[in-house]
């Protein structure tokens, strides 16, 4: 497989998935949302700053980390004049995200740790829900595994 030159300031859109990793359609969409944009040549071919390179690599982590491609779509739209993330940008926006995260993290742990236990969710199929959950108690306080959405509906 061919690299793309160090040393070109402006890829073609098979250069940017190449080097991005990213396939061409998806590229495509990413423009179609506002994420990322290009310029036309007058072949009609696109041509992608070099530096468009941060901002996919900036959408493919919020993505890998369950951000929702609209509020990645916000938090590059509030850099001044479309312009790639520097480092203080990427800190404000992960900053921005932190919370979301940190509570996207106790979750899962959440999940891991008590998902094998009674979760409230009304079945009383395990003998441990007989303990935790008896007679559905935890049906009153609402619907769904209330031992896993406890936190949520308080906060909600």
């Amino acid at each position: 497989m061919d690299t793309v030159a160090w040393n070109k300031s402006e890829l073609s859109v098979g250069e940017l998935s190449q080097r991005s990793g990213v396939a061409v359609s998806a590229l495509h969409f990413y423009e179609r949302q506002g994420l990322i944009s290009s310029r036309r040549t007058s072949g009609n071919q696109r041509r992608y700053k070099r530096a468009t390179l941060r901002r996919v690599a900036l959408i493919r982590i919020a993505q890998r980390v369950g951000i929702p491609l609209a509020d990645i779509n916000r938090a590059l739209a509030s850099l001044p004049d479309g312009r790639t993330p520097n480092q203080e940008d990427w800190e404000r926006l992960s900053m921005r995200w932190r919370a979301e995260l940190d509570e996207r993290i106790r979750q899962l742990q959440q999940l891991r740790d008590d998902f094998t236990d009674c979760i409230g969710c009304g079945c009383l199929s395990l003998r441990r829900c007989a303990l935790a959950n008896m007679h559905d108690a935890l049906g009153e306080h609402g619907p769904g595994p209330r031992r896993l959405i406890e936190d949520e509906a308080a906060c909600g």
